[in-house]
């Protein structure tokens, strides 16, 4: 092929409004998805808040939206995951119905009690319908990879409204330690127009204030350091327990529509005999609490324990919003032990519980600066990126690759899923040679 005499910038021209056009109508299509999607869970929510004897029929709502996806939904039942591993190898067109499916699911989720989020609804949607632009255009496999990340950045930029966060997370989210730089521009485009267009529906996003933010001393460096070592630990914990509880129920109830009966039943009942309405839904109301007074100590344990049990045993939703109300909650409980002030530390956990688990410090600094204002950029980059180290090589996505290992050594390209019994395998070999050295000595 010739080199061309024409300028660079020349021939960037068709890419660019290749890419602007097709950003812009995944944008459109996400946008206008997560808005509805706010709308309907907003009245789910308080609905649910007006008729408190409706948390009893949560069982049979888990019952019921399990009884779907076996039916309608086994191809998209992997949700964010899928979106992953198509991404990293991409086979197929995501079916247009895992919109409508996930938006169904976390809308009855919320309606009856289940402790669950809403990025993973979003960003679903966000990104099964960016990809039925995959036939309308006829797009390669790597164009395809790109529409996907645009819109996985554009569902979560326009139900969290960050644009820039969800701008990075498109990319950070697909690997540890690796960005794929040639879909920035579809990813920024996307995520900030998604958000515009969820602001012209009338959506309104939750404030959270830290009305004051001291300067950056050798203590509060300190404690920082401390608090995201404890965020990341948190968030290593969520994930694990999560992925445990549903591979034990998946092991001892085969029939899939019984697991979110049988977790469903026991929400319920914790409910009701604990008075623990604050740990169902969202908890917005309680994160914003978290910035504002002391809160009991325990509250991140409620809520984490109550989230892993309905997303355990396959409740729909996603896991972002319950991990900034644990960060928020325990940074809350850290802040008077760390002497560091209320709101700044709750700020602080509310993003690096969200690092930790998810592995994204970059999009999880940046959401602090959009949410919090630009002088909590230190503190929050300190704890993300140590939250981030301290999840070690887990999270709450199991088809992330692993890019660049953090510190212990891991294969280059595997899932984050398979680490273990790859693990596993490596001590056995390492159990088996120890055996035949020893064996061979004593001969």
């Amino acid at each position: 092929m010739k080199p061309s005499k024409r300028p660079e910038q020349i021939d960037l021209l068709p890419y660019l409004g290749k890419w602007l056009l097709l950003a812009s109508g995944v944008a459109v299509l996400a946008g206008s998805a997560s808005a509805f999607f706010l709308f309907v869970l907003e009245w789910a929510t308080n609905t649910r808040n007006t008729y408190h004897w409706l948390i009893w029929l949560l069982p049979v709502a888990g019952f019921s939206v399990g009884w779907i996806y076996l039916k309608l939904g086994q191809q998209v039942e992997a949700g964010n995951n899928l979106l992953i591993d198509e991404i990293h190898d991409p086979k197929k067109v995501i079916p247009l119905r895992m919109a409508p499916l996930v938006l169904g699911g976390t809308v009855i989720s919320h309606l009856f009690g289940a402790s669950v989020g809403r990025e993973g609804t979003a960003v679903q949607m966000g990104g099964a319908l960016a990809d039925q632009l995959t036939h309308l255009f006829r797009l390669k496999h790597e164009d395809r990879r790109i529409i996907l990340m645009a819109g996985l950045s554009a569902g979560f930029s326009s139900v969290f409204g960050t644009p820039l966060a969800g701008a990075i997370w498109g990319l950070e989210v697909l690997a540890i330690g690796r960005l794929r730089y040639d879909a920035i521009l579809p990813c920024m485009v996307a995520a900030i127009v998604a958000d515009q267009v969820g602001l012209w529906w009338g959506i309104h996003h939750t404030h959270y204030v830290i009305p004051q933010i001291p300067h950056l001393s050798g203590w509060s460096m300190a404690a920082t350091l401390v608090a995201g070592a404890l965020f990341g630990l948190a968030g290593k914990v969520f994930a694990d327990a999560t992925h445990t509880l549903s591979a034990w129920m998946k092991g001892r109830i085969s029939y899939g529509p019984l697991r979110p009966l049988v977790g469903g039943l026991v929400v319920a009942c914790a409910v009701m005999l604990f008075g623990a309405d604050r740990y169902i839904g969202l908890g917005i109301p309680t994160i914003v609490e978290a910035f504002q007074k002391p809160l009991p100590a325990y509250d991140f344990l409620g809520k984490m324990a109550f989230t892993i049990a309905s997303l355990g045993s396959g409740f729909k939703g996603g896991e972002v919003t319950p991990l900034f109300y644990i960060g928020a909650t325990l940074g809350n409980a850290l802040a008077p032990l760390l002497h560091m002030p209320l709101p700044l530390l709750a700020g602080i956990g509310f993003v690096a519980v969200f690092a930790g688990a998810a592995n994204t410090p970059i999009a999880s600094t940046l959401m602090a600066i959009e949410l919090f204002g630009a002088d909590v950029g230190i503190y929050a980059g300190i704890a993300c990126v140590i939250s981030y180290l301290f999840s070690g090589h887990t999270g709450i996505y199991r088809s992330q690759r692993v890019g660049q290992a953090k510190h212990r050594h891991a294969p280059e390209g595997i899932k984050l899923g398979e680490l273990p019994a790859y693990r596993k395998q490596l001590q056995a070999k390492a159990t088996t040679l120890n055996l035949k050295t020893e064996a061979t000595t004593h001969e």
